[in-house]
């Protein structure tokens, strides 16, 4: 079966200016990834496909955001497999640039937030929400779309995303799309691959406690019991957060709160 025409690839900033002026009046969509790409991207891909004249994907594993160098080391970057997943997808351009391109300025200048990015995820990783709206501010103002599709998954970014963009007046819509979660309820994550086959089944069980009709304390005795290593479990905007460590990797994940 023949592929169809793959993405077309745009390195540098410069080459993407060029082509944003043969978009004239046609609605962007625009989904920002770090790659490893797997079904939870492809359906922000799908929704942007859906509802834009044009879809637009970045790969970008940004450094900015890594408080720690190893686990910057050991993220995967199978560039030839996203490309083909994008392609059956039917994306239409993926912007892929370098560090240089990105950061000219070598991160002097960054986009902070003061509340909610210290809680949660940001508590235990100190600049990291820092790097990520840095990263994406950057993303917007060089992709100028109309709309953007990031996961529910990472709920703490995608409402500081969404922050950022009301605070600084930008006309541009950000759109949460539901967490895509396998057959068990495990949320996909391009961490879930460093998992061996018994972290993956306590992965799942990681999930299925979260997503309980219960308590913070009954939740974080259950994880307990099950030897899975707590950083935070949490309540935010009617979501129960959490981030475990399961084999050394870190996984987070949110579910609604019904009980309430």
């Amino acid at each position: 079966m023949k592929l169809p025409n793959p993405p077309q690839v745009i390195r540098s900033v410069k080459d993407y200016q060029v082509l944003f002026k043969t978009f004239q009046h046609k609605k962007i969509g625009f989904v920002p990834t770090m790659g490893a790409l797997h079904e939870g991207h492809l359906e922000l891909a799908r929704n942007s496909l859906l509802e834009n004249d044009v879809t637009i994907c970045s790969i970008f594993v940004n450094p900015t955001q890594f408080n720690n160098s190893e686990d910057l080391a050991k993220y995967p970057m199978p560039f030839a497999e996203d490309l083909k997943q994008l392609t059956l997808t039917g994306v239409d351009y993926l912007f892929y640039p370098d560090y240089q391109e990105l950061y000219p300025d070598q991160f002097s200048y960054k986009i902070e937030e003061k509340e909610i990015s210290k809680k949660f995820c940001g508590a235990y990783r100190p600049g990291h929400f820092d790097g990520v709206l840095t990263v994406v501010m950057k993303l917007l103002n060089i992709i100028r779309p109309q709309r953007v599709y990031m996961g529910e998954k990472d709920f703490q970014q995608l409402r500081l995303i969404q922050g950022m963009a009301e605070a600084f007046f930008m006309n541009i819509e950000i759109i949460g799309i539901p967490t895509v979660r396998d057959h068990s309820g495990l949320a996909l994550s391009s961490r879930n691959t460093r998992l061996s086959q018994q972290g993956l089944q306590k992965a799942r069980v990681f999930a299925k406690i979260l997503k309980q009709d219960q308590s913070l304390e009954k939740i974080e005795r259950d994880l307990k019991e099950e030897n899975i290593a707590i950083e935070y479990l949490n309540e935010f905007e009617n979501r129960k957060l959490a981030a475990v460590y399961i084999e050394g990797v870190r996984l987070i994940d949110n579910v609604e709160i019904h009980h309430k």
